[in-house]
């Protein structure tokens, strides 16, 4: 069953929200050449205890660790480790979640380290968060939980690609519900699957995690011996970007922007839901 929320449990994520924005914030500016991955689960370490919240990563399904980092060609799942020193060059995609009052935020964002970044690399990041974003648009009262797969699919479809070919929208993670638990019902694709049908409406208090992750190759992947990490298949790079959004009897609420989503959305012609918390 999907867990509508009242206005009252949307404001609590919504404090969730602004500590998963903070924790982007502090790992994105120290995301630097020379520092570890291990380090920037440290910088969310703090945050978080600087805002008397619980990540809600840490211990969930037995991850050892507070953030992911997942870097070129881990799409999604990495751990951090003294091992993994982040070099010029590197992409790194940061996913990370907090908990407040038992209220969740989850929300990803790719970063790139140092400079030179191939032009490919670049446009690979700005499909993936467009498409997001095409995605949160698409949260609407009325629509079906598969008009957002479509316009997060039909945004990455319709953007070509440097070089030729097509992105691979990665096919075995996606979004998801979100409230009480990190992980609720619905799953949400980032493509639509005519099988599974249209889903449900969505309707005011209805909280997904949208979050494309899309690679310069393939839509496959698998899992490292660490039984967590995950790489494309190919070995290509990849990104991901995700918010947390709540659809109110206003509009959508991104849960996990700092501004609730406001001057993205009305680039897109639509108003964001005032900020239960302004």
């Amino acid at each position: 069953m999907v867990q509508i929320k009242s206005s009252e449990q949307i404001a609590k994520m919504r404090e969730a929200g602004l500590v998963v924005a903070a924790i982007h914030a502090a790992t994105r500016e120290a995301a630097v050449p020379g520092a570890t991955t291990r380090d920037l689960d440290q910088v969310a370490r703090k945050v978080l205890a600087e805002h008397d919240a619980k990540p809600n990563f840490l211990g969930y399904g037995g991850f050892p660790a507070t953030i992911c980092t997942s870097v070129n060609e881990v799409v999604v799942h990495g751990i951090p480790s003294d091992d993994v020193v982040l070099k010029d060059g590197d992409v790194i995609s940061i996913d990370c979640g907090a908990i407040i009052d038992g209220w969740h935020g989850d929300a990803a964002y790719t970063a790139f380290v140092g400079s030179g970044h191939a032009p490919e690399l670049v446009e690979l990041s700005r499909v993936t968060e467009e498409s997001m974003w095409a995605g949160i648009a698409a949260m609407k009262q009325g629509n079906r939980l598969v008009d957002v797969s479509r316009a997060i699919e039909t945004y990455i479809r319709r953007q070509p690609k440097p070089g030729g070919g097509k992105y691979g929208i990665i096919e075995d993670y996606g979004g998801h519900g979100i409230g009480t638990e990190m992980h609720m019902d619905p799953h949400l694709l980032n493509y639509v699957d005519r099988k599974r049908g249209k889903g449900p409406k969505l309707v005011p208090g209805f909280c997904l995690a949208i979050e494309p992750m899309v690679s310069l190759g393939t839509p496959r992947t698998e899992v490292l011996e660490d039984e967590w990490t995950v790489v494309t298949t190919d070995g290509t790079w990849s990104s991901h970007w995700e918010h947390s959004v709540a659809l109110t009897e206003q509009g959508p609420l991104v849960l996990t922007a700092v501004d609730g989503g406001k001057a993205k959305l009305a680039e897109l012609g639509i108003t964001a839901a005032p900020d239960p918390l302004a």
